[in-house]
């Protein structure tokens, strides 16, 4: 074998973990922090400023705008701006680095999250860590996709299986990805977890930090966990709440809600069971289930007009669908106010009348949420999605049938089914990285069997599991057990993690 010069060496190892095809003539020296391919990205020097109005935020709160490629492969092409924020909440002599962050999603705005942070962390966190926020490429502030959806389109996705109505929904997917594609062809398969992953490295080097610290929520833990593949020695103190299974993201993200669901709903009837003598739904179990399953019954016959105490439901009519979709989520989050809620509904008038649809244009906003949503779910893991659109009607029935409350829609076709191939595979997740994995027992949204792949999946993580934990998301909830606080905090203050896993209770 022929001696190979040690700089050479470093500078391909670099380059690989960004997974860029270059050039062998890029294979020059390079600064220990970055790809020198990439030099100008993470040499930038942004102009910081005050970010947003004076009567609403601090004069610490910071933004500045940062460069990043379009395509990593081809650094020298289209460009995108990210809009980056920080807070500078350090103590001098205590200041460990940055510690940046995802509330989920895909789709949810992170600009403000320092400022949302710095309220919900406590002080001795907050002393050693500047915290930094970004709207991810393709959303918000960073470079927005548009895709001129209507507002039937830019509602959510998923959508429970019929019979007569599956034809209209399968079109209704097509055309809602024919419409992106339309207006965003050039930028749809870049904006991507891996690309986003990425754009925080470049962020972390135009901090001038050597690692960063992370705190992702739901899909921020996806997030997160490709960082720790892409850049594993960067990544410093990571805790990922709420998690998914890395190694399956895209539709069984979708689909492993369908069983979380269920099993939240199983439980839930269990709770409110042994409070009969306030909700009155019956002393078992199977009783409790049963007023569910009539209420959606009736108002599949016809709709019922709902009337209670939830002043965001109060006067909307609701089909058995939508009762479905509706207090699938509370079943976990929210417990007895959605015994009350179905309470209210079993008291509640029915009527002929219907919610009505609007074709007009969706709010830009909501356009750039669910055009974002579906550029990473459907492109992050294109092999997913079936093309064909038998395979989701065959799969939603069997769905329906093995997990009622939720499982059609789930299944059922969405516009992945036509969406454009992504830039690159999926990412496989396998590595030592030290993380903090939190995991409620009975979250719906990401279930704990999701937690528990996760957990796997980063060989140096250690477990906080909430035995009884309901909801989704627990850390820096005003309602997360003392036992998590006190986990992560030390977690983030010292660097060290559990010598075990570590079970708290709800």
């Amino acid at each position: 074998m022929r001696p190979v010069h040690k700089a050479a060496l470093a500078a391909a190892a670099l380059l690989a973990t960004l997974c860029v095809p270059v050039a062998q003539g890029a294979l020059t020296a390079a600064a220990s922090d970055r790809p020198s391919v990439l030099a100008r990205y993470y040499d930038q020097h942004p102009a910081w400023h005050r970010c947003g109005s004076p009567d609403r935020y601090p004069a610490a709160y910071q933004c500045a705008t940062v460069t990043v490629p379009l395509d990593y492969a081809h650094p020298d092409g289209r460009t995108l701006t990210l809009k980056v924020s920080r807070l500078r909440t350090s103590v001098p002599g205590k200041r460990h680095g940055v510690l940046l962050s995802n509330p989920g999603g895909p789709g949810d705005l992170a600009l403000d999250d320092p400022i949302t942070m710095k309220d919900a962390l406590a002080k001795s966190v907050r002393d050693r860590y500047d915290l930094v926020g970004f709207d991810p490429r393709g959303l918000g502030a960073s470079s927005p996709l548009q895709c001129g959806l209507t507002q039937d389109e830019a509602s959510p996705a998923l959508r429970p299986y019929r019979p007569a109505t599956f034809a209209k929904d399968t079109i209704r997917a097509r055309d809602t990805a024919a419409r992106c594609v339309a207006r965003e062809r050039a930028r749809l398969p870049y904006i991507t977890t891996r690309n986003t992953a990425r754009d925080m490295d470049v962020i972390r080097g135009v901090l001038g930090e050597k690692k960063i610290s992370y705190l992702g929520w739901s899909y921020g833990t996806y997030l997160g966990a490709v960082y720790t593949q892409l850049f594993p020695h960067r990544s410093d103190r990571m805790v990922l709440d709420s998690a998914v299974d890395p190694n399956r993201f895209g539709r069984h993200t979708n689909q492993a809600m369908a069983s979380g669901a269920e099993s939240a709903f199983r439980n839930w009837s269990r709770l409110v069971a042994r409070r009969n003598g306030i909700y009155h739904l019956g002393d078992t179990s199977a009783k409790v289930r049963a007023v569910f399953w009539r209420q959606v019954a009736r108002a599949e016959r016809t709709p019922i007009r709902y009337r209670g105490s939830d002043e965001t439901h109060q006067g909307s009519v609701v089909t058995g669908d939508g009762i479905r979709d509706w207090l699938r989520a509370d079943f976990s989050n929210a417990p007895y106010q959605a015994a009350r809620e179905l309470a209210d509904l079993r008291n509640s008038p029915t009527t002929h009348a219907v919610s009505a649809t609007s074709g007009g244009k969706a709010d830009p906003a909501d356009d750039n949420a669910i055009a974002l949503n579906l550029a990473v779910m459907c492109g992050d893991n294109s092999v997913s999605w079936p093309r064909d659109p038998a395979r989701y009607r065959q799969d939603a029935r069997r769905a329906k049938a093995r997990h009622p409350l939720y499982g059609d829609f789930t299944a059922n076709i969405t516009p992945c089914a036509f969406w454009p191939k992504g830039s690159e595979p999926v990412t496989r997740v396998d590595n030592r990285v030290g993380a903090l994995v939190v995991q409620n027992q009975w979250d719906s949204q990401t279930p704990l069997s999701e937690g528990l792949a996760m957990h796997h999946a980063l060989h140096g993580s250690r477990l906080v599991s909430i035995r009884d934990g309901r909801g989704h998301v627990v850390y820096g909830m005003p309602d997360a057990p003392l036992c998590v606080t006190r986990t992560v905090n030390s977690y983030l203050i010292t660097g060290r993690l559990p010598v075990r896993d570590v079970t708290c209770r709800s």
